[in-house]
């Protein structure tokens, strides 16, 4: 079985006039060329700009959040707080019977 050649195979003629030596210096002159040197320039500029934009995205992210934490936050649990207050002393105003405070009289 090991004897036998491969199967359903199809070999490719080999290319007259191409040795290995031309295969790799034409590799070599377009992997030095300028476009390909432009586009490992403009790859890497692209990832250093994404670099600092990430970085002061995330410094701008950092202050947005401290500074809800420490103005915002405060703010609503005091406003929480009054609204509570005001709906107990109205509760307990129609509880007690007096009058709850509304717009004066109409003459």
């Amino acid at each position: 079985m090991a004897s036998q050649g491969r199967r359903g195979g199809v070999s490719l003629p080999d290319r007259s006039g191409h040795s290995k030596n031309e295969q790799s210096s034409i590799i070599s002159k377009i992997s030095q060329s300028q476009l390909v040197s432009r586009g490992k320039q403009a790859a890497g500029d692209a990832a250093f700009v994404t670099k600092k934009l990430l970085k002061s995205t995330g410094k701008a992210a950092w202050i947005a959040g401290t500074t809800f934490l420490i103005l915002v936050v405060p703010l609503i649990i005091e406003m929480d707080r009054e609204q509570q207050l005001n709906e107990l002393e109205l509760q307990q105003a129609s509880l007690l019977g007096t009058p709850s405070v509304g717009p004066p009289p109409q003459k």
